[in-house]
Protein backbone atom coordinates (compact mmCIF):
# COMPACT_ATOMS: atom_id res chain seq x y z
CA UNK A 1 0.00 0.00 0.00
CA UNK A 2 1.73 3.06 -0.84
CA UNK A 3 1.61 6.60 1.08
CA UNK A 4 -0.35 8.45 -0.75
CA UNK A 5 -3.48 5.22 -0.01
CA UNK A 6 -2.78 4.75 3.38
CA UNK A 7 -3.16 8.88 4.19
CA UNK A 8 -6.69 8.44 3.00
CA UNK A 9 -8.11 5.63 4.32
CA UNK A 10 -7.99 6.42 7.66
CA UNK A 11 -10.00 9.26 6.98
CA UNK A 12 -12.79 6.72 5.56
CA UNK A 13 -12.63 4.64 7.97
CA UNK A 14 -13.81 7.56 10.62
CA UNK A 15 -16.47 8.41 8.09
CA UNK A 16 -17.85 4.58 7.85
CA UNK A 17 -17.56 4.47 11.78
CA UNK A 18 -19.01 8.05 12.65
CA UNK A 19 -21.95 6.83 10.19
CA UNK A 20 -22.70 3.62 12.14
CA UNK A 21 -22.51 5.70 15.12
CA UNK A 22 -25.09 7.70 13.98
CA UNK A 23 -27.33 5.07 13.11
CA UNK A 24 -27.46 3.31 16.75
CA UNK A 25 -26.94 6.77 18.48
CA UNK A 26 -28.65 9.46 17.59
CA UNK A 27 -32.64 9.22 17.27
CA UNK A 28 -33.86 9.50 13.47
CA UNK A 29 -35.00 13.03 13.48
CA UNK A 30 -31.69 14.23 14.42
CA UNK A 31 -29.47 12.23 12.17
CA UNK A 32 -29.37 14.31 9.13
CA UNK A 33 -27.86 17.25 11.41
CA UNK A 34 -25.44 15.00 12.67
CA UNK A 35 -24.70 13.50 9.09
CA UNK A 36 -23.36 16.88 8.24
CA UNK A 37 -21.01 17.64 11.35
CA UNK A 38 -19.76 14.65 10.74
CA UNK A 39 -18.96 15.40 6.83
CA UNK A 40 -17.34 19.06 9.01
CA UNK A 41 -15.26 17.16 11.12
CA UNK A 42 -13.76 14.83 8.81
CA UNK A 43 -13.08 17.86 5.90
CA UNK A 44 -11.30 19.80 8.80
CA UNK A 45 -9.59 16.02 9.47
CA UNK A 46 -8.35 15.14 5.61
CA UNK A 47 -6.92 18.89 5.85
CA UNK A 48 -4.87 17.81 8.89
CA UNK A 49 -3.45 14.21 7.67
CA UNK A 50 -2.45 15.85 4.78
CA UNK A 51 -1.03 18.41 6.31
CA UNK A 52 0.70 15.98 8.34
CA UNK A 53 2.28 14.80 5.58
CA UNK A 54 4.25 17.25 4.96
CA UNK A 55 4.40 16.72 0.98
CA UNK A 56 2.98 18.67 -1.78
CA UNK A 57 2.50 16.48 -4.60
CA UNK A 58 -1.02 15.31 -4.88
CA UNK A 59 -2.12 17.36 -1.95
CA UNK A 60 -5.33 18.48 -3.99
CA UNK A 61 -5.69 15.01 -5.44
CA UNK A 62 -5.53 13.45 -1.66
CA UNK A 63 -7.88 15.93 0.38
CA UNK A 64 -10.33 15.96 -2.72
CA UNK A 65 -9.97 11.57 -2.79
CA UNK A 66 -10.49 11.62 1.35
CA UNK A 67 -13.76 13.85 1.22
CA UNK A 68 -15.19 12.73 -1.93
CA UNK A 69 -14.85 9.12 -0.64
CA UNK A 70 -16.46 10.01 2.67
CA UNK A 71 -19.31 11.67 0.84
CA UNK A 72 -20.04 8.75 -0.71
CA UNK A 73 -19.87 6.87 2.29
CA UNK A 74 -21.89 9.36 4.13
CA UNK A 75 -24.42 9.69 1.18
CA UNK A 76 -24.82 5.76 1.11
CA UNK A 77 -25.30 6.12 5.02
CA UNK A 78 -28.19 8.53 4.61
CA UNK A 79 -29.99 6.70 1.79
CA UNK A 80 -30.07 4.06 4.83
CA UNK A 81 -31.56 6.02 7.37
CA UNK A 82 -34.13 7.41 5.56
CA UNK A 83 -34.98 3.90 4.41
CA UNK A 84 -35.37 2.23 7.57
CA UNK A 85 -37.18 5.43 9.85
Amino acid sequence: MTWQRASILPVWIVALAGAILIGVVVPPESRLLWVALLFAVIVLGSFAVQLAIRRKEGFVSRVMSSTGGSLLILAAATLVYVFLQ
